[in-house]
């Protein structure tokens, strides 16, 4: 269904937003820039990179016709730029001069929101390029925004975990309590749903944060009582906070990224995960589906931005085998142990696999002993590489039972330490990572964004000796 088909690795720094046009895709990052590429051959246009921001750049986005293009900073400032030749056509000052963190076109282009770290937002003109509006939410960072496929409302995420839906005069018609931990992503499906015999409309809208999940929502459009928002539902497979969500043109998929690295692919209608993707490295930070063509791309603290091709049609049968991957090996039938043999490239077993009625129980089982007695292999290099497939599968089946406890896991990588340190900050971190982290010149807490009051990192032997343990209990 998902084909990987290209990567993008011309950012020097972490990869926070990504955005299609018709024709275009454009990035930004912690290194200060833009870049925009052609859909045709992912070639970066002439223009690019943008350079007219003076710290990190947060969040990008075209106008829906096309002819600009928006990027807001740390700086204070959201940038106007032109989408066919890349002049800078207007830099919009926050009223605050607060970093702001995201900003959004109207449906109609006429119209751009950004939203600061201080919780300010502020509706801007496009066509006189002049402040309109403000408000600001009682208490968080803007962090999310999206507008709503009429144009007459549009939706915020603040860190505090509330959504607010915002009429086009600025007037706030609702607020929720969405994520305790954190709102960190929102999006409103381009595809409105009729209520049938009732007389309103509504909106499928995603909102995910620091609490591991996904939420679905409704936005009532009621011919009488204004707007009303309904908590739909949770979609749960991220194991860890998730920093993305964006719905597809049609509204039939939604696509999360993650702190976990992974990228999940769900289809709306019933919840379940088409497809999880695991090629970035480090964290998934921003994921955007293409409005005219079958492509989606991901962005990721690994500085890169990839690029998948996808076929709708295929939905269903691959939803269909992702669902059986998930059956518990022990349940396998002796049809999955002969999928899982041809995927190891072992497929010259498959006839006596089943002439001897291995299924899943009988496959976790096997030994040296029983390879070379019952199912007579008699080359003991084919032993031996069956033996290494069958101890492969053991420990994912170990590591799926008991997942890996959350303080054995470095927040940089989010994978396992082998040499955990403790910084200035107090928490713990794999060394290697962490060196890594200041020798790129970052001098603050990668938990807490605070400086750092020294570089000095401290052996943490008493969480090394932790994960010994674990790790040999996990081996019996």
């Amino acid at each position: 269904m998902v084909t990987l088909i290209h990567s993008l690795a011309d950012h020097s720094d972490d990869v926070n937003c990504c955005a299609f046009s018709s024709s275009c895709l454009a990035t930004c990052s912690l290194d200060k820039t833009i870049r925009v590429y052609s859909l045709k051959d992912f070639t970066e246009l002439p223009y690019s990179p943008l350079k007219g921001h003076t710290y990190a750049v947060h969040c990008c986005c075209f106008s829906p016709s096309g002819h600009f293009l928006a990027s807001c900073s740390t700086d204070g400032t959201s940038v106007v730029w032109d989408a066919g030749d890349g002049q800078m056509l207007a830099v919009l000052e926050q009223p605050s001069s607060s970093p702001v963190r995201v900003c959004r076109f109207s449906p109609d282009s006429t119209c751009l929101v950004s939203g600061a770290a201080d919780g300010s937002v502020v509706l801007w003109n496009v066509q006189s390029l002049k402040l309109y509006r403000s408000g600001s939410v009682k208490d968080g960072s803007l962090v999310a925004c999206a507008f709503a496929p009429s144009g007459n409302f549009f939706v915020t995420g603040s860190s505090c975990g509330d959504l607010t839906v915002w009429d086009d005069k600025m007037r706030c018609l609702c607020n929720e309590k969405a994520h305790d931990l954190g709102v960190t992503c929102c999006d409103i499906s381009s595809q409105p749903v009729s209520g049938g015999e009732h007389a309103f409309t509504y909106f499928q809208m995603a909102s995910c944060g620091q609490d591991n999940q996904i939420k679905l929502w409704l936005i009532l459009l009621a011919d009488s009582s204004g707007i009303e928002l309904k908590y739909k539902c949770t979609l749960n497979g991220h194991s860890a906070p998730v920093l993305a969500c964006a719905f597809s043109h049609d509204g039939q998929m939604l696509v999360s990224g993650s702190v976990d690295k992974c990228v999940i692919i769900h289809e709306t209608s019933t919840g379940n995960a088409l497809h999880t993707l695991s090629q970035h490295t480090r964290y998934v930070t921003t994921c955007a589906f293409a409005p005219c063509s079958p492509l989606l791309a991901t962005g990721s603290m690994d500085k890169t931005v990839n690029i998948w091709q996808f076929d709708l049609k295929q939905a269903s049968a691959a939803n269909a085998v992702e669902n059986e991957s998930k059956v518990a090996v022990e349940d396998w039938s002796e049809d999955d142990v002969s999928a899982w043999l041809c995927a190891q490239d072992l497929a010259d077993f498959v006839g006596l696999f089943k002439r001897n009625n291995i299924d899943g129980k009988e496959l976790l089982n096997l030994t040296k002993e029983s390879l070379a007695d019952e199912l007579k292999i008699e080359s003991l290099g084919l032993r031996n590489k069956v033996l290494q497939k069958i101890e492969a599968l053991r420990m994912d089946v170990r590591t799926a039972s008991v997942p890996v406890p959350d303080e054995f896991l470095c927040p940089i990588t989010r994978e396992l330490m082998k040499d955990p340190v403790i910084a200035a900050d107090g928490y713990s971190y794999e060394r290697e990572a962490m060196e890594n982290w200041i020798t790129n010149k970052r001098r603050s807490s990668p938990m807490t964004n605070l400086p750092l009051p020294s570089l000095m990192l401290t052996p943490n032997r008493t969480l090394k000796m932790a994960i010994s343990r674990w790790l040999e209990t996990q081996q019996k």
